[in-house]
């Protein structure tokens, strides 16, 4: 009898992938400085709890570096021209380190993220996009990319939500660390509508 997923994450086979946040995108991605403010607090939780990283650069000599608002030093860094970020470098990398589950933030949503999602999803492998650390020039399309993947099976998600089920517990030694990081909630990433 088959298990139905749920999507329960356990840090020790799970990896966050940090997609194409580069310079020359600040001024056209809505939301950008909040996405990228969300990002980073996904990427300082994943150093604290010794995640796998992995970062993407979407042909960098024409789109320029990964914003230094990340930190990316450290992270499995890799320069790619297609939409996905499970290029063949990076999917040797998780298949070694072991990773079942991915956590995905970045942009843009219905380009390199559903994407990547799509071919994380088809090696089966259990993807989490963080939803107020993703999107796109047009809202509509990070809208509708959130339903797509939501139908193909990959779990939609928030920041807070996520780092807290990875942690699972306040008696975790990396706890206090991590109650730091999400003290103050998350930056408005236009996911709901000011009606």
């Amino acid at each position: 009898m088959a298990t139905r997923r749920i999507g329960k994450v356990m840090v020790d086979n799970t990896a966050l992938f940090l997609c194409d946040m580069q310079e020359k995108f600040r001024p056209t991605i809505k939301y950008f400085p909040q996405i990228v403010e969300v990002s980073a607090r996904m990427l300082s939780a994943a150093k604290v709890l010794k995640m796998p990283i992995v970062t993407t650069e979407q042909y960098p000599k024409g789109l320029g570096r990964t914003v230094p608002e990340l930190n990316i030093e450290g992270t499995k860094k890799v320069e790619k021209t297609c939409f996905t970020m499970l290029t063949p470098e990076i999917e040797e990398h998780i298949k070694n380190l072991g990773v079942k589950r991915v956590v995905l933030c970045g942009i843009e949503t219905q380009a390199c993220i559903q994407s990547t999602a799509l071919d994380l999803l088809e090696k089966e492998i259990d993807v989490h996009v963080i939803v107020d650390a993703c999107s796109s020039r047009s809202l509509v399309d990070r809208m509708y990319a959130f339903k797509r993947m939501r139908q193909s099976g990959a779990f939609i998600t928030t920041s807070e939500s996520m780092i807290l089920q990875l942690v699972r517990d306040a008696a975790h030694p990396q706890f206090r660390e991590i109650q730091k990081i999400i003290w103050e909630s998350a930056p408005d990433t236009g996911l709901l509508s000011k009606k």
